[in-house]
C-alpha cells in the first residue's frame, strides 16, 4: 500500500489536486511501485527559490524540486520505500500552462509526475537518459488521459 500526502503551502484553493491524487495512484500502478511512501508539496516562489539556492546552489525560481531518499543508498531499508519529496511552484505550474498554450491541469500533472519520476531513480542528465524519461512521462499522461 502506497502512502503520499499533497500538501499545499500556499493559501490557494487548487482544486486541481483532487485529479492529481488520482493521477499519482495511476502512476504508482503504471510504474508498479508498493509500500511507497513520500509528500508533494505546493509551495510559493519565495519558497522553491528558497530550496534552489541552498540544495542546488541555484538563486532562482524553478518548476519542480525533487529530493530522492534512496539516491544515495545510505536509505534504512524497511518494508516500505520511503522515497522523499517533491515540491511543485504553484506560480511557475500556472505561468508555463500559459507559456506552453495547455491547461494548468496539464501543466501541474507534468510536474507532479516528472517529481515522482526523479524520486524513482529516473534523471535526465544524460540525453539518452532524457529520452528515457520524457517518453515514460507522455505515455503516463498520454494513457490517464492527459493530452497536451
Amino acid at each position: 500500500m502506497n502512502s503520499f500526502e499533497i500538501i499545499n503551502q500556499t493559501n490557494e484553493n487548487i482544486k486541481e489536486l483532487v485529479e492529481i491524487k488520482k493521477l499519482v495512484d495511476f502512476t504508482l500502478k503504471y510504474q508498479k511501485v508498493n509500500n511507497a511512501i513520500f509528500n508533494i508539496i505546493i509551495v510559493d516562489e519565495q519558497k522553491i527559490q528558497e530550496l534552489n539556492r541552498n540544495y542546488r546552489n541555484k538563486d532562482s525560481i524553478t518548476d519542480v524540486i525533487s529530493f530522492a531518499l534512496e539516491d544515495d543508498n545510505t536509505f534504512v531499508k524497511t518494508d516500505m520505500r520511503v522515497l522523499g519529496d517533491i515540491y511543485i511552484c504553484l506560480k511557475r505550474a500556472y505561468d508555463q500552462s500559459i507559456e506552453y498554450g495547455h491547461s494548468f491541469l496539464r501543466e501541474l500533472s507534468f510536474l507532479t509526475v516528472h517529481g515522482l519520476l526523479h524520486l524513482l531513480g529516473y534523471d535526465h542528465m544524460k540525453e539518452e537518459d532524457e529520452k528515457i524519461m520524457f517518453k515514460l512521462q507522455e505515455m503516463i499522461l498520454d494513457e490517464y488521459g492527459i493530452k497536451k
